[in-house]
């Protein structure tokens, strides 16, 4: 289903549970219940053989042509480190925008771009699968604050409550961290799942 469809789908109880990528916030709270299960990461990728180093602040990206959504949280993160290294005299991002994955590839993979900057999730699937980029930092999708990835379900259905037990005891098996290993994400592990954790505050 689309995306900006699960709300709705969720809260007229269409849908039991939505499991994606699905961001804690304090507004959302309002309407559904919660089980974490990832941290919320945002990832800088380079295809493999770059030269640039780690991507940990602002004045990292000083300079860099780099691929974001438009109209994204890490676009609104990474203007906010642009302003600050053009303040202190420092080279401008070059933002990049693609209307597709193969598009953005394909700029990475020919010299066109440095960087990706999106969730850290698909894009630590892609390198491990085909080995043609590299993770050169990641950054909390709430930055400057932490957010979580959570389990979601219509509020009070009790499904959030059976998903964190199901999550903890796979968590504390072990199975947790095999699955994440597998699919490149062990950067995203949170010790344990939460009910209704804090959520990204409202805007």
């Amino acid at each position: 289903m689309a995306w900006a469809d699960w709300p709705l789908g969720v809260e007229s109880g269409k849908y039991e549970a939505v499991l994606s990528n699905v961001t804690v916030t304090e507004a959302r709270k309002e309407k559904f219940d919660f089980a974490s299960h990832r941290n919320d990461l945002l990832g800088f990728y380079a295809k493999t053989d770059s030269t640039i180093g780690e991507i940990k602040e602002a004045k990292d990206v000083a300079g860099k042509r780099i691929i974001v959504g438009s109209g994204t949280n890490q676009e609104a993160i990474l203007v906010r480190w642009d302003e600050e290294n053009k303040a202190k005299g420092l080279a401008p991002v070059e933002f990049q925008y693609y209307d597709d994955d193969s598009a953005s590839t394909l700029a990475l993979q020919s010299g066109r771009a440095d960087l990706t900057f999106g969730p850290n999730a698909g894009a630590a699937y892609k390198a491990a699968k085909d080995g043609k980029t590299k993770e050169l930092g990641t950054l909390n999708g709430g930055w400057p604050l932490t957010a979580e990835i959570a389990f979601t379900t219509q509020k009070g259905n009790g499904l959030a409550v059976a998903a964190q037990a199901a999550l903890n005891q796979l968590i504390e098996s072990g199975a947790y961290a095999e699955v994440l290993d597998r699919w490149g994400l062990s950067s995203e592990a949170i010790k344990k799942s939460e009910l209704n954790p804090p959520g990204l505050p409202k805007k």
